[in-house]
């Protein structure tokens, strides 16, 4: 019996879905439920799954006792690297504009009235400090949730002896429990796209949803081009003076790798042996840089949230202002740190972004569903962005802390 990968499914699922709502018309709406009920699925796994991520990953780089000069260093290179990453998307997502061919109706159309008020940037600063995490929790306020996991992931640092280790290892296993029930989420992503894919073919969205759709696509595909292509290998270049050739010839085993597992996290020991063996950086660099880039530096991931939001937008006719796209940018920037590293997880965390800008309802479920159909080629070039990122971000620092890195052209 032939198992079809996960992709396959959803592609086939989104098909089937659409075609079933055309020769049933009205009467197929019985299925719509199960797309909205896969929709609060991905959500209810949200909030949990970024909080234990970022706490986690947080302790665990206090706890290689190495937060001095190496990890500021570490944190400003992935900061950078995904803000990069995040305005070539946006520029090119407001330059192609690949929402703006599809026309709703009326009712679909989102006042930008009904959006919040653009936040001033001393009342954000306020914003991001919760005086009730749980109810910043229970709110969806991702900035207030963010800035609290990441103190807290600092504080249990500090904690210190048995009582900090003892605390770690409960986090770990509770952000381990909550890895397991997002893989389980996403696996019966199936039969929620069946179910989003009924309810878009009853919208009758037409044939410039899915152009729309592939210009979206091909937005993503190109800015994760621009990034891996020109602005890591300039970064790699400005830094090191040598030819980044050599960093793609080194990194051709990780990047296969993580083209086939979507995700940075299992192809960490592979990346960990092609940045010391191919590449030369010593395992005291690489043993901090790289598990903390496989935890924290989603360079594709963060651009294509910041796409994928401002598509939602242009296609519910939503003109962004500066300022509502300033904020898509600081919390796509946070947001992608608190992304695991798994396969699709993206699409888990772009709920947050929506939240933060105010788009939400039945539409917005029904556009995340054609996205996640589309997802897979796109999940796998952004893990290769991901992963390249880390391995030059691993050199780039070897190479400030003064180790040679010479090898042998033979050896690569």
């Amino acid at each position: 019996m032939i198992k079809l990968k996960l992709h396959w499914q959803i592609i086939i699922s989104l098909f089937l879905g659409i075609v079933f709502s055309k020769i049933l018309g009205p009467y197929s709406s019985f299925a719509e439920p199960v797309g909205d009920l896969f929709i609060r699925l991905l959500k209810m796994v949200t909030i949990p799954l970024v909080v234990l991520s970022m706490i986690t990953g947080v302790s665990n780089i206090g706890a290689t006792g190495r937060l001095g000069w190496l990890g500021i260093k570490t944190v400003c290179y992935y900061l950078s690297t995904s803000l990069l990453a995040i305005l070539v998307g946006l520029s090119l997502v407001n330059w192609i504009r690949p929402g703006l061919s599809v026309e709703l109706t009326k009712k679909n159309l989102v006042s930008p009235l009904e959006l919040p008020e653009p936040v001033p940037p001393l009342d954000l600063i306020l914003r991001v400090i919760p005086t009730n995490p749980l109810a910043a929790a229970a709110n969806g306020d991702m900035l207030a949730i963010i800035f609290f996991s990441i103190t807290f992931g600092i504080c249990i640092d500090r904690i210190g002896g048995e009582g900090e280790n003892r605390f770690a290892e409960i986090l770990e296993d509770a952000f381990q429990a909550m890895m397991e029930m997002t893989r389980l989420v996403i696996l019966i992503a199936p039969i929620g796209v069946f179910g989003l894919a009924v309810k878009l073919g009853n919208q009758n969205m037409g044939v410039d949803f899915f152009k729309a759709v592939g210009w979206y696509m091909t937005t993503i595909a190109t800015g994760l081009t621009i990034h891996l292509l020109v602005v890591l290998p300039i970064i790699y270049f400005l830094f090191t003076r040598q030819n980044p050739i050599r960093q793609f010839i080194g990194m051709a085993n990780a990047l296969a790798t993580v083209f086939a597992t979507s995700s940075s996290l299992a192809t960490l020991p592979v990346t960990m042996e092609c940045v010391r063996r191919n590449l030369g950086v010593s395992k005291t660099v690489s043993g901090f840089v790289l598990p903390m880039g496989a935890t924290v530096n989603m360079d594709g991931t963060a651009l294509f949230e910041c796409v994928g939001v401002i598509f939602i937008a242009q296609v519910m006719g939503v003109d962004l202002s500066f300022s509502q796209q300033s904020l898509i940018v600081f919390t796509a920037l946070l947001a992608s740190i608190g992304t695991a590293a798994i396969p699709s997880a993206g699409l888990v965390t772009i709920f947050i972004i929506l939240e933060t800008v105010g788009l939400k309802g039945e539409i917005v479920s029904i556009i995340v569903g054609a996205m996640l159909a589309a997802d897979r080629p796109l999940d796998m070039y952004r893990g290769i962005v991901n992963i390249f990122s880390d391995s030059v971000g691993a050199v780039v620092i070897a190479n400030s802390e003064g180790e040679s890195l010479n090898v042998k052209s033979s050896e690569l």
